[in-house]
Formats: C-alpha cells, structure tokens, sequence
C-alpha cells in the first residue's frame, strides 16, 4: 500500500489538451477511491461520460467554466464539484493559466438526495472545528445531494496531531503548505501538490512543520464528519 504520491513523479496521460495523472486506485492499494491529477490547457475538454460511478472534483488553480446538462457553471480556485453517474462533464479554459483540478472517483453510486448543486465554493462555507488545532470547511456532502462521498478543506495549524484513525478510506491533496506524514512507522514529507492515501482504520498523524497553516483537500468514502476519530490510547 502506497501512502504519499507526488504528482510529478506520476507518467502522464495526454489525450485532447490535457494531462492527466492517476495518483491513487487500485494498482497502489485504493481499493475504493481513484484520484488523479487533471491539468487542462486553454480551450476546451469534454469527457467520456461517468458511467456507473460518480466524482467530486476540486479546482486548485485556474479559471474556467463546466457545462453539464446544458447549463454552465463558473470555475475558481478553491471549487469543490458534484459529477452524478452517466454524466458527461465539458470543461472550458479561457486561458492563459491552465485549469488543474483533483478528481476522486468512486465505483459505487447512489441516488442524489435532497438538494443536488454542482458547484460549492470555499469561501461561502462556515468553519467548523476538529479539534483544538484543525478546523474544516464542507465541499461536497449530503447537503450538496451527495450521500456517497465527503470532500472538505481542512486547515491545519502548525502542530503535530496525535496518532489516530479514521473509519473511513481516504484520499488527500495538499493545498498549501508543508509537513510530515506519519504512517507504519514511515516519516513521509508533504508539500503543497502531495497526495495521500488513508485505508479504514490505518494509524496515523500529519504534522504541520511550516510556519503557516496547511490546507488540506480530503474526500473520504463513506460519507461522514472530518472530526471523527478513534485514539489507539481509547481502544
């Protein structure tokens, strides 16, 4: 199993004016999830359909607009998406900056629930805490009509977390900022672009080293709270 992936270390996969790097899926351990690393030129880039699977998608960088089912919707830094199963997603990048984006995908699809939205941005969510030292904002959730899936930003203060798990398999990018992955014993640096890969209940801890706070983009599967954690100590 695979814990940190660099982008930059991934061979790319070129097609249509873009790059695309799988970080993590099965071939690395990730059983349930598949991230990759999207990285769209100026002009525009339509998709094959989702099929049985759906997607949370979260722009790092760029500008731009996605048009799904004839509608368009307007792309920032810092937007988390909701891609439904056999939905067929066009990107347009207006340039001159690339559009790269983080996609999660999960196999297992269930029906929207409650009030479906496309696009949420950071800047529009309330902070909740985590603990004394982390704090996080929802992307995608239940009240974006996604059951399956949870995609947040969390902002980390400089600290070192306990060793903990979660009870769910998740998948990260770091935002911004720097700092230590601390899993089965490995010491694993982390810069803004890591991706990061946590199986259920694998102990852990990520120590933010810089002198900033570090933000995180996670999704995790099944759906539930960035605040849930069990203590090895508690066990």
């Amino acid at each position: 199993m695979t814990a940190v992936v660099h982008p930059a270390d991934v061979a790319p996969l070129a097609f249509d004016g873009a790059e695309v790097r799988t970080t993590f899926d099965s071939a690395n351990g990730c059983e349930l999830l598949e991230q990759a690393v999207t990285t769209i030129r100026p002009g525009r880039l339509e998709l094959p359909a989702m099929g049985a699977g759906q997607a949370v998608l979260y722009v790092v960088s760029g500008r731009g607009t996605l048009e799904l089912d004839g509608e368009m919707h307007e792309l920032e830094p810092d937007t988390g998406i909701f891609i439904r199963a056999n939905e067929r997603p066009t990107f347009a990048n207006p340039g001159p900056d690339d559009l790269v984006i983080v996609g999660v995908r999960t196999t297992e699809a269930s029906e929207t629930q409650g009030e479906r939205k496309v696009t949420v941005r950071f800047r529009d969510q309330p902070e909740e805490e985590a603990s004394v030292e982390r704090s996080f904002r929802y992307l995608i959730n239940e009240d974006a009509g996604c059951v399956d899936v949870t995609q947040f930003i969390g902002i980390v203060q400089p600290s070192k977390a306990p060793f903990h798990s979660h009870p769910y398999d998740e998948v990260g990018y770091v935002v911004e900022g720097n700092g230590v992955a601390y899993v089965e014993g490995h010491e694993i640096p982390l810069r803004a672009g890591s991706c990061f890969h946590l199986a259920p209940n694998q102990v852990h801890c990520i120590e933010n080293s810089g002198p900033g706070a570090m933000r995180i983009m996670g999704v995790f599967h099944p759906s539930d709270s960035p605040a849930s954690r069990n203590y090895p100590d508690n066990n």
